[in-house]
């Protein structure tokens, strides 16, 4: 059975969550069942079903923040929480 399509708020919800100079705090639920994007309470927050082995639940966020901000994921870079589940990103212009 196919996996649903992942749910993302607006770009532009998420992209008003970004600090002034671009960078990007988000939790991640790693091995989620469902894979998506929601804001809560002015958080945003990340599932994705990928373990956190080897970096792939790392990558899946990536991939998936990118896809949800409408950027190349060659743009995003991760600054901090390489191995935590809160996490910071910078978003190149």
């Amino acid at each position: 059975m196919a996996r649903p399509k992942a749910d993302f708020p607006p770009a532009e919800a998420i992209r008003a969550l970004a600090d002034v100079q671009g960078r990007l705090a988000v939790r991640v639920i790693p091995g989620a069942r469902t894979a998506g994007i929601t804001i809560e309470g002015g958080c945003l927050l990340i599932k994705v079903h990928a373990r956190p082995t080897d970096g792939e639940a790392n990558d899946a966020v990536i991939k998936l923040l990118a896809k949800a901000i409408g950027i190349p994921v060659s743009r995003l870079r991760l600054l901090r929480g390489a191995t935590g589940r809160e996490k910071l990103f910078q978003v190149e212009p």
